[in-house]
């Protein structure tokens, strides 16, 4: 069957081929009857009887197959007496057709409506120039129309974005622009954009724009803006979520403005006064730059000194009034009081008699007016002064006298130079013994080591009875135990004892010259106490056992393939730093080295103090010595610096360096309530004389170093310690020490004269770093079967604080209860290398700075580490550092070598919501598998 060329007709026309057209829609009829399989297609359109076209009501849409899912196209057309489906050029079979007919009441013509599956596989299987599609054509009498054509495509969306949004750090008020392009898919991906898993509306933000292209753009930044960014993507098939884009909107810091200067820090003389700011104007946020700049700015002052008014030379005597007086004054002037000092104490202006008691009263001289009780009264007040003078004479020499035969069975005289003047040192405790003085005995004595004094002759003690034998015994050699008689004569010349020698004094009798010289020669010369290790790129730690000193090499620091021997020294002699003023040494001298080794990374060396850390009363300076020998300052503890960080906890100082050297601690008080941390401890032993005791009490800075050094003192001399060493405050306000034995059994022992109380001034005390300071007492039992000793010793500052050391002991060693002196926790192994050496495993150690290294959207980074650790001041040390959280972590190890409290470290990480593990529940077992892997990476 053939197609029909035209689509209607008309007039006569018409009429002609009527016959042929009734035939050709009669064939057509039939042909859709029998359907389409012999492939011929049906007439483009076919002549009908007068009437309209069909027209489309609803015609076919674009569709798109889901999956495996089917779709129906539809189309409804009036009038119609045929509706067919054409796809892609093709008639769709007649039994493909679902069709209905109603009538159209409003125009009574027919309605005709067909719809008609699509399938996924007709849709893969067809594969032309175009898209799928497909078209109804519609018969009416009149002839024929056509719809739109509808395509039909198979839906899908693509994993994987073309352009996932890359993370940005802008500074506030910087543009944005987050870049987006969605995956491929049919039909075409719609974007939205998410914060923080919360959909953008960018018309209620006016900063956002999300209309170009997909792409994200914030105009100004926000603090607020900061977060993660998320792309999503969806169709009609699937949705589709991009990699997470971190935005950090950072602010750099900025200083405030100066405070207004501070008052000078002295109220007389050279001083120094400072300002601060802070760097909060604004403060760094997520990661912003820290203020460059010191925080802190300091001049020197100078505070005019208080003068005191003095007076001038009296006038002379003015002429005789008609009172029979004359007067005569004086002024304040030599100087005059200025800036505040005292005016003058005292009369400026003196009145006499000036006619020698020849002026006239009553008509009679004056000199003659003596009444007689006056003449009684003097003569009485003469002779009562003249017989209590005898009477004192007489006391004072009975009481010599049987002194001297009471202290007979001592076989010794001790003597005190003052009470033959009748000034006893210890009857006023207010004078300050002037114990620098070698030859001079005065009751107490307090030395600062015994092999450095004098020993003390008569010839300085009784000088004005130079002619006179007497025996004496120095409470020098009390203090070593030598009881036995040395006769000395007022003529003979003091010596020096001398250093390691055998040397003998020739009026020492044989018999005791032995053990003392033998005691004295034991004593060891201390230098320095040194220790060494070596290390590698692992790193590790060098510990001076019981001394508080330690060097943390960090891991890295030390380039791979290259090792060091490393050193660590205390100088034990005299102190090279000589304090200048009231400077004050505070730790001791610690060296490292090699001086000429360069570390990759700081490294901590923690030094033990003695100070009361105040900022409000010390001002604490870390000094270095030069090659020339020469110390200089390298900072102070408050000020902030990009060269080196002090951290000061109470009873040490962790010190991060790139150099090594020589460094100490010294301080400068700032008020009169700085206090230094002094140790008192009480040492005993037995003396050559049986029935001797001698108790050594020590006052020395309260640093390990210090106190080892008198253990080892002790140590040579047999001494032992008594009772647990106490922590004594000793304040900066120039009151001296006061150390007394109390409570001394009054039938069983006895103290030897003038020794019971002892006064040491403040001078010595306040600079007793440069050598242990001690004092010496005396005891005597009563009989050898006296073996229990149980006294109090009673230290203090006048004015200031005190302690009692209560001991309790027995004087026989084989019942003398041991007290430990240092605890052992760091003696076993001086030098460690490698991950034993951390407290911190690597592995966590590299997440944690992996972590904290990079910013973080909600500030999360290094500094909080920081401050969660206490650290918060001079941060910008730790900005100018390749990884901040590296260099913090070696000053937590160094701060916890001992304790090792990882514990704290979990709290403070979990605080910061960074990590939720804590460290202290990894069991032996995963650290030693760390390590073993760890050291397996690094060619171990």
């Amino acid at each position: 069957m053939g197609r029909a060329a035209a689509t209607g007709g008309g007039g006569g026309g018409a009429r002609r081929w009527l016959p042929w057209l009734g035939l050709c829609f009669w064939a057509a009829g039939a042909a859709a009857a029998r359907g389409t399989d012999n492939g011929e297609a049906l007439p483009e359109s076919i002549p009908s009887a007068p009437g309209t076209l069909p027209h489309f009501i609803e015609e076919p849409d674009d569709a798109y197959i889901i999956k495996s899912n089917p779709i129906a196209l539809r189309c409804k057309a009036r009038p119609a007496m045929q509706i067919f489906f054409k796809c892609n050029g093709e008639w769709v079979h007649q039994n493909e057709h679902v069709s209905e007919e109603r009538l159209d009441e409003s125009s009574g013509l027919k309605v005709r409506e067909v719809f008609i599956n699509v399938t996924r596989q007709q849709v893969e299987d067809f594969h032309g120039p175009e898209d799928y599609w497909c078209q109804c054509v519609a018969w009416s009498h009149l002839g024929t129309s056509k719809s739109r054509k509808a395509s039909v495509r198979i839906a899908y969306l693509r994993k994987n974005f073309e352009q996932d949004p890359q993370g940005r750090e802008v500074p506030i008020e910087g543009m944005i622009v987050l870049h987006c392009r969605p995956p491929e898919g049919v039909p075409a991906a719609e974007v939205e954009w998410l914060k923080n898993e919360e959909p953008i509306d960018s018309e209620q933000d006016e900063n956002i724009d999300t209309r170009a292209d997909h792409n994200l753009i914030i105009r100004q930044a926000r603090l607020s803006d900061s977060g993660n960014y998320t792309c999503m993507a969806a169709n009609i098939v699937a949705k589709r979520r991009s990699l997470s884009a971190t935005v950090v909107v950072y602010v750099n810091g900025g200083w405030s403005s100066w405070t207004e200067w501070s008052a000078c820090n002295v109220r007389c003389g050279r001083g120094w006064q400072k300002r601060s700011r802070t760097c909060t104007n604004p403060a760094p946020l997520n990661g912003g730059a820290f203020c460059e700049g010191m925080s802190v700015q300091k001049i020197t002052c100078t505070s005019l000194c208080p003068v005191d008014g003095s007076w001038e030379v009296w006038s002379e005597w003015s002429v005789c009034s008609p009172e029979c007086e004359h007067l005569r004054i004086r002024e304040c002037t030599a100087p005059p009081p200025r800036n505040g000092g005292k005016f003058c104490e005292g009369l400026s202006q003196e009145s006499e008699n000036c006619t020698d008691g020849l002026c006239i009263l009553d008509k009679k001289p004056l000199h003659e007016i003596k009444p007689q009780s006056i003449e009684n009264a003097s003569d009485i007040a003469l002779y009562s002064g003249l017989g209590a003078a005898v009477v004192a004479v007489a006391v004072l020499v009975i009481g010599v006298t049987l002194y001297r035969r009471s202290q007979s069975d001592y076989g010794v005289d001790v003597i005190d130079s003052s009470a033959l003047t009748g000034n006893s040192l210890l009857l006023n405790s207010a004078m300050q013994p002037d114990l620098t003085v070698s030859r001079t005995y005065s009751g107490p004595i307090c030395l600062q080591d015994p092999l450095d004094k004098e020993l003390m002759t008569e010839s300085s003690l009784f000088n004005p009875l130079s002619d006179i034998k007497v025996k004496v015994q120095s409470s020098f050699m009390v203090s070593l135990g030598v009881s036995e008689r040395a006769e000395y004569h007022g003529k003979n010349h003091s010596r020096t004892f001398p250093h390691g020698n055998n040397h003998s004094f020739s009026t020492m009798h044989p018999r005791n010259k032995t053990p003392y010289i033998q005691n004295l020669s034991s004593l060891p010369t201390r230098t320095e106490l040194r220790t060494t290790g070596v290390f590698g790129h692992l790193g590790g730690r060098l510990v001076m056992p019981n001394t508080g000193v330690s060097l943390l090499i960090p891991h890295g620091a030390i380039p791979e393939e290259n090792s060091w021997e490393i050193y660590m020294s205390i100088n034990q002699g005299e102190p090279s730093l000589q304090s200048d003023g009231s400077e004050v040494l505070l730790s001791p001298e610690v060296t490292c080295g090699p001086p000429d080794m360069i570390v990759t990374t700081p490294f901590a060396l923690t030094i033990p103090h003695c100070a009361d850390v105040s900022s409000e009363h010390w001002n604490i300076h870390l000094k270095k010595r030069t090659q020339q020998g020469k110390w200089e300052e390298v900072m102070s503890v408050e000020d902030e610096s990009t060269s080196c960080y002090c951290l000061l906890d109470p009873f040490a100082c962790h010190v991060l360096l790139d150099s090594f050297g020589t460094y100490a601690l010294t301080g400068e008080p700032i008020t009169d309530c700085a206090v230094k941390q002094l140790k008192v401890a009480v040492f005993g032993c037995m003396s050559c004389n049986s029935l001797d005791y001698n108790l050594r009490v020590y006052c020395v800075d309260n640093t390990p170093c210090a106190f080892q050094e008198v253990v080892s003192d002790e140590s040579h001399q047999g001494g032992q310690l008594l009772e647990e060493p106490k922590l004594l405050h000793f304040k900066g306000n120039t009151f001296s020490l006061q150390i007394s034995v109390l409570d001394i059994p009054p039938f069983l022992w006895r103290i030897k004269p003038f020794t019971a109380c002892q006064e040491v001034p403040f001078s010595r005390v306040w600079c007793s770093n440069r050598q242990p300071l001690h004092c010496a007492f005396s005891l005597e039992r009563y009989t050898p079967t006296t073996t229990q000793l149980s006294c109090k010793i009673c230290i203090r500052q006048l004015k200031g604080h005190e302690q009692i050391l209560q001991v309790q002991t027995s004087i026989l060693e084989s019942e003398r209860e041991t007290i430990t002196f240092f605890a052992q926790e760091d003696s076993t192994f001086p030098a460690q290398t490698g991950p034993k050496a951390f407290k911190i495993p690597y592995s966590i150690r590299q997440r944690i700075c992996a972590t904290f290294d990079t910013p973080n959207a909600k500030g999360k980074d290094w500094q909080m580490l920081a401050q969660k650790n206490s650290i918060n001041r001079n941060l910008s040390y730790f900005a100018t550092q390749s990884s901040p959280s590296a260099v913090i972590l070696n000053l937590w190890e160094a701060r916890h070598q001992h304790d090792g409290d990882l514990d704290s470290l979990a709290c403070a990480l979990e605080e910061i919501g960074r990590t939720h593990t804590k460290l202290s529940n990894i069991s032996e077992s995963q650290l030693d598998e760390a390590d073993f892997n760890y050291s397996r990476q690094n060619g171990l």
